[in-house]
């Protein structure tokens, strides 16, 4: 279950509630995966480069919604004002690999970062994968640049041996703000057809739907129906479209696409797929727009989406598990094993995450597999920790083995208890019990005062 998020944030700040954008108050099945495409971050130069050092606030603020429900952050990328985000439950953790990001430029003829595209791929159990957040050229005239940027867009290379390019990959998810408009018709008749709600009568001059019957690289791409109203341009924190002096014409701008690779070649060999053929599968089950975000003039779009896919990958690269009853009071051991074609490094480390952990470097504490090594044999391997690194206050915990050579996490532990520090809390029991004694004393004073 794949929940993905486009919108346009016009330099905004986070809303205080993204519940509904997230979808977390569905009555159905929790999000598996969660990608979230924003354009025009902030992206001034102090904004920018603070960003550089530390996450940004937008990152943060989902990080901070999401982490406690159990997922983390797995990538991101950042070009100027284009963020991508991808966030996984735990458990898929172990089967996704070979993560790689990319941006490219097309602003002022691909020198400026305003206008591009952030893409992020992974294996996905064994499946290539690969998102790609745009923000294209503005403008009614512009349809023939903005597709000739999609096309340079697509031609970038990942690096890296093996990576398949953009167009090879399994599944490709397009979205971003697109800044395709209506073209042809006034913008009396199409705020009519809106406020009526017949949409049906806009799409054919939709210059996306336009192009996708001319252009031969688009027409592999597949879209959910626009039942919903054009997402641009609205006046702040209204669902009144613009009232400014230049009377923007509504636009479906903000977009999600996506192509799955068999099904083009199914198409172009005119023959039927077996079900053993049929590896993957993508299902739209939602396409809407959130009318009640108004932090900027474009409404964020959400899709949300099935993927079967039979595994190719069922089994981890790594096990691994706490030995015996973990306490902060004594060093403590780990196990772990690897299948045999496992690629390790002696800079795989593993590390110890409290459960609501955020991304790979939110560790507690972390052992290096080959220096903090203490015995091996074929089948397991154990390491130890010191009890200095483990946290007094005990809580749960996760172990993550992290491999150097494939840039990701590989296998994750079931949560645990770690016991706290017993001698330390019967130390701060003595310490407030001794100040809880003392405090008549201070009352008197007080009251004689």
């Amino acid at each position: 279950r794949l929940h993905l998020v486009t919108w346009n944030v016009g330099t905004a700040s986070p809303p205080p509630d993204v519940t509904s954008l997230l979808q977390l108050d569905s009555l159905g099945p929790a999000m598996d995966m969660y990608v979230i495409g924003l354009q025009e971050v902030n992206s001034r130069i102090t904004n920018f480069l603070s960003d550089l050092a530390f996450d940004d606030p937008w990152s943060i603020f989902f990080m901070t919604v999401l982490s406690p429900l159990g997922y983390i952050k797995l990538s991101s990328i950042r070009m100027q004002g284009l963020l991508l985000l991808i966030f996984v439950k735990h458990v898929h953790l172990p089967f996704i690999r070979d993560v790689h990001t990319h941006y490219t430029r097309t602003g002022l003829y691909g020198y400026w970062g305003n206008k591009g595209g952030v893409t992020i791929r992974m294996s996905l159990y064994g499946h290539t994968v690969c998102f790609m957040n745009c923000h294209l050229p503005a403008h009614m005239e512009n349809t023939d640049q903005r597709l000739d940027d999609f096309e340079k867009i697509l031609e970038m290379q990942f690096e890296g041996e093996n990576i398949p390019s953009t167009l090879d990959h399994d599944i490709l998810f397009w979205f971003g703000d697109l800044n395709f408009r209506i073209a042809d018709y006034g913008i009396h008749f199409v705020r009519e057809s809106i406020n009526n709600k017949r949409y049906n009568l806009l799409w054919e001059k939709d210059q996306l739907n336009m192009a996708k019957k001319k252009e031969a690289f688009l027409q592999e791409f597949i879209e959910g129906p626009l039942q919903f109203k054009p997402t641009y341009k609205f006046d702040l924190y209204s669902d009144v479209y613009d009232t400014s002096e230049k009377k923007r014409k509504p636009a479906w701008t903000d977009r999600i696409l996506w192509r799955v690779k068999n099904l083009c070649q199914h198409a172009s060999k005119g023959g039927e797929f077996s079900e053993e053929e049929q590896t993957i599968s993508v299902t739209l089950n939602n396409y809407i727009s959130h009318m009640s975000y108004g932090i900027s003039d474009h409404k964020p779009v959400t899709g949300t989406f099935g993927l079967e896919l039979k595994p190719l990958l069922s089994d981890p690269l790594v096990t691994l598990s706490p030995e015996g009853e973990w306490s902060a009071e004594h060093d403590v051991l780990i196990s772990y094993s690897a299948v045999p074609e496992f690629p390790s490094s002696a800079w795989d480390w593993i590390g110890l995450f409290k459960v609501s952990f955020r991304h790979a470097n939110d560790y507690v504490t972390y052992a290096w597999v080959e220096d903090d090594e203490i015995s091996s044999n074929k089948d397991s391997k154990q390491v130890y920790m010191s009890a200095a690194e483990i946290p007094d206050t005990g809580g749960e915990f996760l172990l993550c083995y992290y491999s150097n050579n494939l840039q990701s996490i590989v296998g994750i532990s079931q949560p645990f208890q770690v016991q706290p520090n017993r001698t330390l809390i019967e130390k701060d029991l003595a310490q407030e019990e001794n100040s809880w004694m003392q405090k008549p004393d201070n009352l008197e004073s007080h009251n004689e005062f």
